[in-house]
């Protein structure tokens, strides 16, 4: 019998991008948007597009649970921030390699840290 995982992974191997959903640090409501992603086994990787500066990333620091949308099949997470330069580094090199180093260029002004959440 799949579980719920199941469909996420199968989801997310097909798909470039995601719904991202967060609680604001600030006004504590749901804020979600659409962010690039890698999944490596049970791990999804994030990279904020401008690094520590990025509101979602800011608002894990406070909340570490994160939800995320791949059309249709959701999954909480808990997310835990990266701020080892190796780590971040490693992580960057995922996403260079699934999107493309120029396109990693192009739209990620800061690669200071990243983002890993474990499949619950």
């Amino acid at each position: 019998m799949p579980t719920p995982n199941d469909a996420l992974k199968a989801r997310l191997s097909r798909y470039r991008e995601i719904n991202l959903s967060v609680t604001g640090r600030k006004s504590g409501r749901c804020i979600s948007q659409p962010v690039w992603f890698v999944c490596d086994g049970d791990e999804l990787y994030l990279l904020p597009v401008r690094g520590s500066d990025t509101q979602w990333f800011k608002n894990v620091l406070k909340d570490s649970s994160i939800q995320v949308d791949a059309r249709g099949a959701e999954a909480e997470f808990k997310a835990v921030p990266m701020i080892d330069k190796a780590q971040v580094a490693s992580v960057v090199e995922k996403f260079r390699a699934k999107y493309g180093t120029g396109d990693v260029k192009k739209y990620y002004s800061k690669l200071d840290v990243a983002v890993v959440a474990q499949m619950r």
